[in-house]
């Protein structure tokens, strides 16, 4: 059963939010589509940088929506757009009437928020601004969030020493392992071991977040070249959002397939447990993106709970296909709420046998 409050939200929330667009071609159908949203409409891309030469801070639109004309300048208006800080919140979108692969790729090199290729189902694009919106000018900074939690997380002193005792115990263990995945990390490509990452745990808090480097050093160049290939952008050729997650990544070395499909790109993290930036068990530290999404009440809850190195979704339901981010989130809101010493070890306990199983989520 669809929410209505979703429906309502997409259909209403950008009443108070300002759109500036540049283009003719499909005018008068994103006048009626998008008739929620107070427009600006500008017949070319020159037209619509005098306007918003004209704008102070107070009045500067949201979005910019741009149809991309035949000479491209809507691409050179983004360039000068990116470099004058005034204009650094703008959401800007690109509407293309052709499919065309070099006009994808120029997009996804700028860095705008969304690329659609017309036709598309302006439902779609409805919501996805209204996303855009939420996101960007309606989440908290997260170091702001850190400060204001309600209620502080404090280890309990035998969680914390049992994390101290058996990752202690694991790392000495293990550590001929890590050895040799030292090794063939060296051998196999250039580039750093050990890959970090910004991370949010417990309370909003962000560290850096340590595993075995199992992509290519040059991954991120290689991102935006994906992103523009028929395999890995969306089956419908771009009709929906163009910045997907790809799927069988290429950027993945042998070694790193290996290393994921084992898990054994995880063993760093015994020492972020050591250092006591996560738990053996709890909720897993999420990406800053994810994690500035999930600010609101319903949510915000998992963050009030230990970070983890396994936690109890990774159990309950790993390998399954069937499994949805909500039921995820409300695991994780049930760990933060219910975690015990019990609960840990039956987690710890199913935890190796979870890994074995083939990740299809």
């Amino acid at each position: 059963m669809t929410n209505p409050l979703t429906n309502e939200w997409n259909e209403n929330s950008g009443s108070n939010t300002r759109i500036a667009y540049a283009g003719s071609q499909i005018k008068d159908l994103i006048a009626t589509e998008l008739d929620s949203f107070p427009i600006i409409f500008n017949d070319s891309v020159t037209q619509l940088e005098d306007y918003l030469g004209h704008q102070s801070i107070l009045t500067i639109p949201e979005i910019i929506l741009l149809e991309v004309d035949e000479q491209e300048e809507c691409f050179s208006l983004i360039e000068r757009l990116k470099k004058n800080f005034l204009f650094n919140g703008l959401i800007i979108v690109v509407l293309s009437l052709s499919n065309d692969r070099d006009l994808r790729l120029k997009a996804v090199q700028l860095k705008v928020h969304d690329f659609y290729i017309y036709p598309f189902p302006m439902s779609d694009l409805r919501e996805r601004l209204n996303f855009l919106v939420k996101f960007k000018l309606i989440k908290p900074k997260l170091i702001e969030i850190s400060k204001e939690v309600d209620i502080k997380y404090r280890m309990p002193a035998g969680k914390r020493l049992m994390d101290l005792v058996i990752s202690g115990a694991m790392i000495l263990f293990l550590s001929p392992v890590m050895l040799a995945v030292v090794i063939a990390i060296k051998l196999g490509s250039k580039g750093p071991i050990i890959y970090k990452s910004k991370r949010v745990g417990t309370g909003y808090m962000v560290f850096d977040f340590y595993k075995f480097r199992s992509m290519r050093t040059d991954a991120d160049k290689m991102l935006i070249e994906l992103s523009t290939q028929n395999q890995y952008a969306n089956e419908d050729g771009g009709t929906k959002a163009a910045f997907v997650k790809i799927k069988d990544d290429p950027r993945v070395t042998k070694l790193g397939k290996f290393l994921r499909n084992s898990s054994l790109d995880e063993l760093p993290q015994l020492f972020n447990i050591l250092l006591g930036n996560m738990s053996l068990v709890g909720n897993r530290p999420l990406p800053v993106y994810e994690a500035e999404m999930l600010t609101s009440n319903e949510w915000s809850m998992r963050f009030l709970g230990p970070a983890g190195l396994t936690g109890l979704w990774q159990i309950t339901k790993r390998g399954k296909a069937d499994m949805s981010e909500r039921e995820r989130k409300k695991l994780d809101n049930f760990y933060a709420q219910n975690y015990s010493f019990w609960l840990d070890l039956k987690i710890l306990l199913r935890t190796v046998p979870a890994v074995f199983q083939k990740e299809k989520v």
